[in-house]
């Protein structure tokens, strides 16, 4: 698969929606199946015969993916002869769970790339029911859920579509108002084009911030930058540690780079964050403020944090004031942005496809996406016409600031390598596992990469 036509593709007509409404997106299909129930709703098209089956729908065992459940009673007073069942999985198991259901031949219906794979080591794996016939058997047409047709494609290979996109999350920097104002800063640009934001000016207000103390309860950091996954940072500021090939050669690159002095000096400008210029805290301090997987920020200890929009989805319940900002430029003229493009996929071990696409279908209506916006904490949707209500979502946040940053987090944005890269939920553990003395000051990066570049490599020819 031309992975990089996907990613530019992806972004252009991001871009495209997100200038004239909003940008989201999902769906899934199925093969053709015979025997499948005829629903009794009135969307005019139940899928299959009147054999009373069930579907299963495998997501993260979290509030922002579990609200599914809330909308099976709807669908099924639709569809009386579809049943639909929801598994669970924590978000570390989430890969591990999907494999032994789908080895012990109790596979999933639905589901996405959830965890830490992503849909290229789906594909490579055989995991993907071509959905390309059942779309067309069914007369699906992405204009009637208001999905964009080149949104459809990111999840074309070879012309067969594999998915539909349901989400897209981006990158983001949100900020504490309370803090800002205590140190007389004024609040950061939402406007990409200011190019006046950058990395630097960060970290200069990040040390107006700051104020470290003995008494854990007196301390706060300036930033927390946890921009993309831990293999894809060296980006941001113009460092590439894929060969370009691996986007043309079906996510399997033919070289990497990690212990290269461009990839390295990337790192360690964002180690010196927390070790050089002391604005962002250590694992061990975050930890220690959050638990094992809270957030700093949302405690209110951290002024601005870079990561997904899916950290937008708990603000209206923070305890502080917020706003929301573009990431500041790095370096790197054309990426400041990963984006994160959440298909839903049906498996080839689905006994119930027609079925399964039903279901599908169901999420994508406008009503059902901006219903999902409430019910999930504020998961951005790919229906353009429900995108709107989601800039509006967010208490004390200017909706045309949320329009904004999603606006320019497309134009400069970099569809994450978790999705395009093979082997990735490996990947993903062996880099948390060998940085991990690095983020508590044990290892340097001289030590550290040369390992990482090895182990790379071993993982990308299994």
């Amino acid at each position: 698969m031309n992975k990089n036509t996907i990613r530019k593709r992806s972004a252009l007509l991001l871009a495209a929606l997100l200038t004239t409404a909003a940008a989201l997106s999902g769906c899934g299909g199925g093969k053709s199946a015979g025997n499948v129930a005829t629903g009794s709703g009135n969307n005019g098209n139940n899928g299959g015969s009147d054999e009373q089956v069930t579907i299963t729908h495998y997501t993260i065992d979290s509030e922002d993916r579990t609200f599914i459940e809330k909308l099976i009673p709807d669908f099924e007073k639709e569809h009386p002869n579809i049943k639909v069942k929801v598994e669970k999985a924590p978000y570390e198991q989430f890969d591990s769970k999907l494999q032994t259901l789908i080895a012990g031949g109790k596979s999933p219906d639905v589901t996405s790339h959830y965890g830490y794979g992503g849909f290229a080591e789906y594909y490579n794996k055989d995991m993907l029911l071509d959905l390309t016939d059942l779309i067309a058997e069914d007369g699906f047409k992405a204009e009637d859920y208001h999905i964009p047709d080149n949104l459809m494609k990111i999840y074309t290979v070879n012309d067969r579509t594999y998915g539909i996109p349901v989400n897209m999350y981006v990158t983001l920097m949100l900020y504490n108002k309370d803090m800002f104002d205590a140190a007389k800063l004024s609040y950061p640009p939402s406007d990409y084009e200011d190019k006046s934001w950058t990395f630097e000016k960060m970290v200069e207000e990040a040390k107006q911030m700051t104020l470290v103390s003995d008494d854990i309860a007196k301390t706060q950091y300036g930033v927390d930058f946890t921009w993309a996954e831990r293999d894809m940072r060296p980006l941001y500021f113009g460092a590439e540690p894929y060969s370009a090939d691996t986007w043309t050669n079906g996510g399997v690159p033919s070289e990497t780079h990690f212990d290269s002095p461009e990839v390295i000096a990337a790192y360690q400008k964002l180690f010196d964050l927390v070790f050089k210029d002391k604005v962002s805290p250590t694992s061990e301090w975050s930890k220690s403020v959050a638990g094992q997987n809270g957030d700093p920020f949302v405690a209110g200890k951290i002024g601005m944090s870079i990561g997904g929009s899916w950290n937008l989805a708990g603000a209206n319940d923070f305890p502080f004031k917020i706003g929301v900002a573009a990431v500041p430029w790095g370096g790197n003229d054309k990426v400041r942005s990963t984006l994160y493009v959440d298909p839903l996929l049906i498996l080839k071990g689905s006994k119930h496809p027609k079925e399964a696409f039903e279901w599908i279908k169901f999420l994508m209506t406008t009503e059902v996406q901006e219903k999902s916006i409430e019910l999930s904490g504020g998961n951005p949707p790919v229906n353009t016409e429900a995108a709107e209500a989601y800039y509006k979502h967010f208490d004390g946040i200017d909706p045309e600031d949320v329009k904004k940053v999603y606006e320019g987090a497309v134009k400069y944005g970099y569809e994450s390598y978790n999705h395009l890269i093979t082997n990735y939920s490996q990947i993903n553990d062996m880099f948390i596992n060998e940085l991990q003395p690095v983020e508590t000051g044990h290892k340097t990066l001289e030590e550290v990469m040369p390992v990482i570049q090895n182990k790379v490599t071993e993982i990308i020819k299994r």
